[in-house]
């Protein structure tokens, strides 16, 4: 499967839009319903799902950038998008070949 946020073939987790650390906090719970706050997208494991959570604090994606135009617009995201585009899968390296 392809990646939401960089596109490419990778091995893919969930990610919440509003990180579930968020859920129980009375903003979140006043603004958005539960139904929102469990809608997400399915991003590469090991680079894109650590990258968004190295770049941006949990209350700031659920506030900010809890859809995906959203948290591809954000500046550093953008920037770590453009670069990790021409960087190959992680699924890329542990493809077996048939001998």
């Amino acid at each position: 499967m392809k990646c939401d946020l960089c596109g490419r073939e990778n091995i893919l987790t969930f990610h919440h839009l509003i990180p579930r650390f968020n859920h129980k906090n009375k903003w979140f719970k006043k603004n958005f319903t539960r139904d929102q706050m469990n809608e997400g997208i399915m991003i590469c494991k090991y680079e894109c799902h650590r990258e968004v959570h190295n770049l941006i604090s949990e209350k700031e994606l659920g506030r900010n950038y809890n859809t995906l135009e959203k948290l591809k617009a954000h500046e550093n995201v953008a920037k770590y998008l453009k670069f990790i585009k021409k960087r190959p899968g992680t699924s890329a390296v542990f493809e077996t070949v048939d001998v």
